[in-house]
């Protein structure tokens, strides 16, 4: 016995202990479609011999009928039309130019299956017409922390260009293309998304609204007409959507204009009609033409797959159905509460293609936590087409995972290289006197394997799962059994534990509480981080009037306006910054005539991702300390450098700035202690440099004549009547 367990124990250490590789869970060719297949951001790429073809900065893409409005869409001074595209739902849009350049966007994927946690690689065959940096995000939301993202090179020959995203959090996936001001052509011709999937053990699928003959039970009674394949007539084809509690008998609902009128001049769901289609019984909607105005047409038509029970967050769920339609078509899925019609979240299982032959739909949708409480997935009938076209459905099916249910907590320690083993995460069991209070109690970690990380999950049997339905402190975690902490729900909780050793934990589900107390191993010191004594000189040139302050001095502005970030400074990360991550910036600064500087997240230095960063730092010519803790913003996920706007004032100044410390919430160091390669500058017109030169970059030379304008001492523009110090043309003086 001990051999073989020998043999086993090195099969593992040679193979890893549980098998890995990338497996294809998405695809687009782009030459399968003649127009851009998603949803339209403000900019819609065009097609030319199946290739997706983003003109650049100099363009942008509106209908008609917003250009001729008055909203912010309308045609603006010097502009005109280059031309029109149509999209694949047929909409036209006008190619405007004449104002750039335009800031821009747009999906190059959508509806990606993605699992909690997840690891993914995008490969893409692109091109541009000159070499560009774009950044691109996947998301599976637009809410704050629910976007990664990543700066992509691209070259000027076709080429595979792959990138990678880590920690995804959510179920269903976009991808969107942000090139931002870039004024280069970049042409797509396809994307294909890669998942690091690790082999998991089998888990035991639990079927509803089967069509193998076996019966939805309810209250332990058989229902045995709850069906998913049409074949049984209802039992109660006057059932109300809004009846909770029968409504949820009917696996199948319809919506179709003008038919089940309510008192509210609209129309309610009933229960899908089941008539013969190709020698089997099918769901129905007979669709109308959609009139209702604006994005509600989507539905004026529409249809319910039911579920007999509310998902909760962190559930897995399998989809499976038959679908076809009198006329080839789109529609977008939306998930909803127990009453059809009743809207909860805009995302379920992504767009759906119709065609006019039978296709099966396999699709698995991990409940995230916007999406818990779903009973229903609604489809938008006419979501792309207003036309009136029949919809039909047929062997209707949902899966769940058979999972452990309970309380579980599974132990890593990532300095030591201990990984997470869910499959074997250790299950609380009761204890009427663990504690002062009758809890649940688990002990982690061993005497081999010190732990200093745990995660907390009410599911065991497949990893996503784990993830999924965790609980998270309130607070930070401290040594004492006595301390009780508050918890909430939470997907994807790592739990940082003051020290790595055996930790024995308690928690009591009645006041939603746990506390933690180390049987053995030591505490986890807090590491000095030295601040990095660089001595960061930028001698800054005087910019050109923006817009606004031409106007205000009623003189003509430039032909390229000057902007804050004409002259620029980064203090640049050693790896990317996740969503939600709190770090804080320490430095001492000054500079030679007082200035407010603002500040952005970027991902590398010039490539921006959100507006929000550290806030502004007002320079003066005296040394001061800056220190600021601060939480990067779901928008800036994947940020990797806080940008230093040097031109928020137009003219010429020399800033100064050393002692740097950049440090995470446990004391992790994202910069270096000695070196500059963590410091990057620009000056007008040139390209972020790494910092090199200790007396500056450049040297301060002004090509315009300076103007007689007055600063106070934040470095706000002021009257010239403005009473106290004051800083006219780089000097300090007395206005009384």
């Amino acid at each position: 016995m001990k051999k073989i367990f020998t043999l086993l124990a090195l099969l593992t250490c040679f193979m890893g202990a549980r098998a890995a590789e990338w497996v294809e869970v998405y695809k687009i060719d782009y030459s399968q479609n003649t127009g851009f297949p998603f949803y339209v951001m403000g900019y819609v790429p065009e097609w030319y011999d199946g290739v997706m073809t983003d003109f650049g900065s100099d363009y942008r893409y509106e209908t008609q009928e917003n250009l001729d409005g008055d909203g912010d869409s309308k045609w603006k001074e010097g502009e005109s039309s280059a031309g029109s595209t149509t999209t694949a739902n047929g909409v036209e849009y006008q190619k405007v130019t004449g104002a750039g350049p335009y800031w821009h966007q747009y999906f190059i994927a959508d509806g990606i299956p993605t699992e909690i946690d997840g690891t993914y690689k995008v490969v893409a065959m692109v091109k541009a017409s000159e070499p560009c940096t774009i950044n691109v995000n996947m998301g599976w939301g637009w809410a704050s922390g629910q976007q990664a993202s990543a700066s992509v090179a691209i070259g000027t020959d076709w080429q595979e260009v792959e990138w990678e995203y880590n920690g995804i959090g959510g179920a269903s996936c976009n991808l969107v293309a942000q090139p931002g001001t870039v004024a280069a052509t970049i042409e797509w011709k396809s994307v294909t998304v890669y998942h690091w999937k690790k082999e998991t053990r089998p888990v035991q699928w639990l079927e509803w609204l089967t069509s193998d003959g076996q019966p939805v039970l309810v209250d332990g009674n058989p229902i045995p007409t709850y069906m998913g394949d049409a074949e049984t007539p209802w039992s109660d084809p006057n059932a109300k959507f809004n009846d909770q509690e029968k409504n949820y008998l009917i696996c199948a609902w319809g919506k179709e204009k003008g038919r089940n009128m309510n008192e509210n001049d609209g129309w309610d769901p009933f229960p899908a009609d089941i008539e013969e289609v190709d020698g089997s019984h099918v769901f129905v909607v007979h669709g109308q033409a959609a009139t209702t105005e604006g994005d509600a047409s989507a539905w004026d038509n529409q249809f319910w797959i039911q579920s007999p029970k509310a998902w909760k967050s962190g559930d897995q769920v399998k989809i499976h159905f038959r679908y076809k339609a009198s006329k080839e078509v789109t529609v977008a899925t939306q998930c909803h509460n127990q009453n059809p019609s009743d809207y909860l979240i805009w995302h379920a299982i992504g767009d759906v293609t119709f065609k006019e032959e039978w296709q099966d739909f396999n699709g698995t949708m991990t409940i995230a936590d916007d999406m818990a409480g779903t009973w229903s997935i609604a489809f938008q009938l006419n979501q792309n087409d207003k036309d009136a076209i029949n919809f039909y459905f047929d062997d209707l099916s949902w899966q769940s995972m058979k999972l452990d249910e309970g309380y579980f907590v599974a132990g890593a320690n990532p300095s030591a290289g201990l990984e997470y083993d869910f499959d074997n995460a250790v299950q609380f069991v009761w204890d009427a006197e663990a504690a002062e209070i009758p809890c649940y109690v688990a002990t982690i970690g061993s005497k081999n394997e010190y732990v200093s990380q745990v995660m907390i999950s009410t599911v065991r049997g497949n990893d996503a799962a784990f993830k999924s339905a965790t609980l998270k402190p309130t607070r930070e975690i401290t040594d004492d059994r006595e301390d009780w902490i508050d918890y909430t729900e939470s997907s994807l909780a790592k739990l940082n534990l003051p020290g790595e050793g055996i930790w024995k934990i308690y928690l009591t589900d009645e006041y939603k509480a746990m506390a933690f107390e180390m049987l053995e191993g030591r505490e986890l010191k807090p590491v000095e981080i030295k601040p990095n004594p660089t001595l960061v000189k930028i001698n800054a040139l005087e910019r050109e009037y923006t817009t606004s302050e031409a106007e205000s001095l009623g003189i003509e502005a430039p032909a390229n306006p000057g902007q804050p970030w004409d002259n620029q400074f980064w203090i640049v990360s050693n790896r990317p910054l996740k969503a939600g991550e709190n770090t804080t910036v320490q430095f001492k600064y000054k500079s030679a005539i007082p200035a407010r500087v603002s500040t952005q997240s970027h991902s590398t230095p010039g490539n921006y991702l959100h507006w929000a960063a550290i806030g502004d730092v007002n320079f003066t010519e005296e040394w001061q300390d800056f220190e600021n803790t601060f939480t990067v913003a779901g928008e800036a996920d994947g940020m990797q450098s806080i940008a230093f706007n040097l031109s928020e004032i137009k003219d010429a100044n020399i800033y100064e700035l050393k002692d740097f410390v950049w440090k995470t919430d446990d004391n992790e160091a994202l910069i270096n202690e000695t070196g500059s390669e963590n410091f990057y500058v620009k000056v007008l017109g040139g390209n972020p440099e790494v910092y090199s030169d200790p007396e500056g970059i450049s040297t301060v030379v002004s090509t315009n004549t300076v103007p007689t304008a007055t600063f106070n001492l934040a470095g706000q523009r002021v009257s010239k009547d403005y009473k106290g110090i004051v800083v006219r043309n780089g000097k300090k003086l007395v206005n009384k």
